[in-house]
């Protein structure tokens, strides 16, 4: 996927923070967009970026996986996600299925809509982002978390072992930071420590534009500090 102005990109999580980022820079390289998210996130993003198609799903839902089939795109970019931190001992049921079904079960549901036809055509991207605890696999306050975005990497690199022969690839996008957000500021983080949204849609970019035989797999950004 040298070339992204002959590629169509799935881009979930349309309205948020990173996706409008990695929609801009996308939009600028001339790729067409499928934008999925949902309510008034992206009805957002649809006014912002012209999309070939606009898809309101709760991708929690195992029915998102038919409306996701009936569309064709080169590579899925999937930026749905949640996060929270809770103590060991005060963890619940309910946090770690909230963990599970936003970070692993929507992606799990996003590539079984659009690995049929990446199958078919013999090529394709996955790319899914993961966290900076998952890659070290440790974060104090948020191990459900953790473990999720670690099922994330898991998961991803997996598939793309047992696909890269067929032509479809995988690859892990780890922010290792928090990312700059209006959430994340008025939380009080530290301006110098968060990660630009900006810069990692580039790493996207630049992702999604390596040839099979350099194609990357996993992928560090890390902030200033």
């Amino acid at each position: 996927m040298a070339n992204l102005s002959s590629s169509t990109i799935m881009l979930t999580g349309a309205g948020g923070a990173l996706a409008t980022a990695v929609a801009q820079e996308l939009e600028d390289a001339g790729a067409q967009l499928v934008l999925v998210g949902r309510g008034e996130a992206l009805e957002r993003a649809a006014d912002r970026f012209p999309a070939t198609e606009v898809l309101d799903l709760d991708l929690r839902d195992p029915a998102s996986v038919t409306a996701l089939r009936k569309v064709q795109v080169d590579a899925l970019v999937h930026t749905v996600g949640a996060f929270a931190t809770q103590d060991a001992q005060q963890a619940t049921d309910e946090d770690l299925r909230t963990m599970f079904d936003e970070n692993m079960l929507t992606l799990f549901h996003a590539v079984q809509g659009v690995l049929p036809h990446m199958l078919e055509q013999k090529d394709g991207l996955i790319m899914g982002v993961s966290s900076g605890s998952a890659a070290r696999l440790s974060g104090p306050h948020a191990a459900l978390y953790t473990a999720s975005k670690a099922a994330v990497a898991a998961y991803i690199l997996s598939l793309h072992d047992e696909l890269k022969a067929q032509g479809v690839r995988g690859c892990v996008l780890y922010p290792m930071g928090a990312i700059d957000t209006p959430r994340n500021r008025e939380a009080g983080m530290s301006w110098d420590a968060l990660i630009d949204p900006r810069g990692l849609a580039k790493s996207v970019a630049h992702a999604l534009t390596r040839p099979d035989r350099a194609h990357v797999t996993e992928l560090k950004v890390y902030p200033d500090t």
